[in-house]
């Protein structure tokens, strides 16, 4: 049994969202090449975020589907451009190998997985009032959701789509409740380019193991967390 992750696929049918202006030439390819060879029936991948670019459920499928034939168990999360993510009722009833992550928990071997989008942290360069409220509802989420995790007597891993500090790596809310709930693994994405890789925490803090796993920092090759 392994838990991988890989955030920030972006998929889609349509050409006007290509990520090629990114540079991210054929790496739906990459990335699904690299899931069937690394990826058992017995294993569980993370997908933490901005899974497709659809605007509505229904045309979220065609890229949902591509998923579903992967290999593993498969535990996703809403990213900031994930439109198209409306009820969770119905997307948890989508596929038997597949949860979605929306105030709630998914137990696995010794693990429970749980998390929330999570938000910009407060910085010096841009940070509104709109943020702070957003922050705090963030905050909120998270805290709910370990509470739900902890009664397992699980090990906790803790996924957010938003990268848990701001680009100055300073304590945050959600740095406090992984310090709280004593979470062994923080998995994120968002962050992309050279320039952005290392606006947050990257390894080991306090007995908390942060792990980045946008797929252009993993160069598009799933990670084995555990």
């Amino acid at each position: 049994m392994s838990i991988f992750a890989i955030a920030d696929l972006h998929l889609t049918q349509d050409v006007n969202k290509s990520m090629e202006k990114f540079g991210w030439i054929d790496y739906d390819k990459k990335i699904f090449e690299n899931w069937q060879e690394k990826v058992t029936s017995e294993d569980l991948v993370i997908i933490p975020g901005d899974i497709s670019w659809a605007m509505d459920t229904i045309d979220a499928y065609p890229d949902l589907e591509k998923i579903k034939i992967m290999p593993g168990k498969k535990v996703l999360l809403k990213g900031n451009h994930d439109y198209w993510w409306k009820s969770i009722t119905s997307l948890n009833k989508y596929d038997k190998d597949m949860f979605f992550i929306q105030n709630n928990i998914f137990e696995f071997e010794d693990y429970v997985i749980t998390g929330s989008r999570g938000w910009i942290c407060p910085n010096d360069s841009k940070y509104t009032e709109h943020d702070e409220k957003m922050y705090q509802r963030e905050t909120l989420r998270l805290e709910n959701c370990l509470k739900l995790a902890q009664k397992t007597g699980k090990k906790i891993i803790l996924i957010m789509h938003y990268p848990p500090t701001n680009d100055k790596k300073e304590p945050s809310n959600f740095t406090a409740l992984a310090k709280k709930y004593d979470v062994p693994y923080l998995i994120y994405g968002h962050l992309h380019g050279n320039d952005n890789f290392n606006a947050s925490i990257i390894g080991l803090v306090e007995n908390t193991q942060y792990h980045l796993v946008s797929c252009d920092y993993l160069e598009f090759n799933l990670k084995k967390i555990i």
